[in-house]
């Protein structure tokens, strides 16, 4: 038999692909069909005007069919670079700056440089999976960081989890799962903690585009020595619905991304040409439309938190960008319960066993009581059915 590396044997199936599994070759009720709530992309393609540019690109543009340049398109890095500096009041150039074929490269890539096996990374509990896959994979621990009710993390518990192994301490906000958006004093406390150990603040801003606040989330860029310890990342898929063309970004040290670079050679070369052109014209053209499309994402998170509260034995922990994260009534496991509610009420949730762990590997039962629900892709009558079909269930 052929060896597999007992890393990747470790780690879970990925989440969203398992949830498919659950509804594969089912047919559901015309009066109440499958309402897929389980994975944070949009299901649109992107607005006519993009596609277009991509489309000429394919046509008319002979280099965007050729390797590009490792750490992404000059151009695109050059207008991350300016709009970070005027959205943030601080200053971030071009070379501080690396495309990369989606969000979880730029993640995959960062701690890569970061971290080797047997060292310690900072998680916040509920984590992203996906995070938690390649620390797995990596031979990577992750030091996790309980959450209470409110799923914000308490630098203050981080400290005392510092280790001479711990090399990062990883946030997102707004949050995936939980949707809570990290407080702008939070984050400095956090990349003040970071320093002060010479760790890495890596932050994954995916959702910033859908902040419930207007204006910067934080001040970190305005620190002058800012990617001496933070390293931001982002992603277009959301912004642009370019999720299929997988772009994303990291902002961090030159000396940093000369290690990126390294790993990004070695796995995919360059990041999607079109996909970068793409998101350039997107910068460039869409800034009203995609304030439009944050307003339609914040009337959503209204609906859920006016649904959920006619839902009393329900309770919304968080609520932000694409997600709610909820506690359950029942007298059940999440993963349980996600599985009986594609039969009871035909809905598609992935449990909070996916974000964190059970109690029998050393969690605090914060995973077994709760459900993840990706809205983004239901309009306002979607979750209406929604709190429709939670609420004619029984605990």
């Amino acid at each position: 038999m052929q060896p597999t590396n007992p890393n990747f044997t470790h780690t879970f199936a990925p989440p969203v692909m398992e949830a498919r599994r659950w509804v594969d070759g089912r047919n559901f009720p015309a009066h109440r069909p499958l309402l897929n709530l389980s994975q944070a992309a949009p299901v649109d393609p992107p607005p006519e005007g993009l596609m277009q540019a991509m489309a000429d690109a394919i046509l008319t543009d002979p280099a965007a069919h050729l390797y590009g340049p490792v750490l992404g398109r000059m151009d695109l890095r050059t207008e991350l670079a300016s709009q970070w500096s005027a959205n943030y009041g601080g200053s971030v150039t071009s070379d501080q700056v690396a495309v990369t074929a989606g969000c979880n490269q730029a993640f995959t890539s960062t701690i890569a440089t970061l971290a080797r096996a047997g060292d310690e990374v900072i998680v916040p509990l509920p984590y992203y999976f996906n995070h938690q896959m390649w620390l797995d994979m990596a031979g990577i621990r992750a030091a996790y960081l309980p959450t209470g009710d409110d799923l914000l993390p308490d630098p203050e518990r981080a400290a005392a989890l510092i280790t001479p192994d711990t090399k990062a301490i990883v946030l997102v906000s707004p949050n995936n799962p939980a949707g809570v958006e990290y407080p702008a004093p939070l984050l400095r406390a956090f990349f003040d903690l970071a320093r002060a150990h010479g760790l890495a603040l890596v932050v994954d801003e995916t959702y910033r585009d859908f902040h419930s606040a207007p204006g910067a989330p934080h001040d970190l860029f305005r620190d002058p020595d800012w990617d001496d310890t933070l390293i931001h990342l982002y992603s277009f898929s959301k912004a642009y619905r370019l999720t299929g063309h997988r772009v994303g970004a990291i902002m961090a040290s030159p000396a940093r991304l000369a290690e990126v670079e390294k790993f990004l050679d070695t796995v995919a070369i360059c990041p999607p040409q079109i996909g970068q052109i793409g998101a350039l014209w997107g910068m460039r053209n869409l800034g009203d439309w995609l304030a439009g499309e944050r307003l339609e994402i914040l009337a959503r998170r209204d609906a859920i938190t006016q649904g959920f509260a006619r839902l009393p034995d329900w309770t919304l922990m968080g609520c932000g960008a694409y997600f709610a994260y909820v506690r359950h009534p029942f007298d059940a496991r999440s993963d349980a319960v996600a599985r009986d509610l594609v039969d009871r009420a035909s809905l598609l949730i992935l449990p909070g066993t996916m974000f964190g762990p059970a109690r029998a590997q050393g969690g605090s039962g914060q995973a077994e009581a709760t459900l993840r629900i990706a809205f983004a892709n239901a309009d306002r009558t979607g979750i209406s059915d929604l709190i429709d079909r939670l609420g004619t269930l029984t605990a």
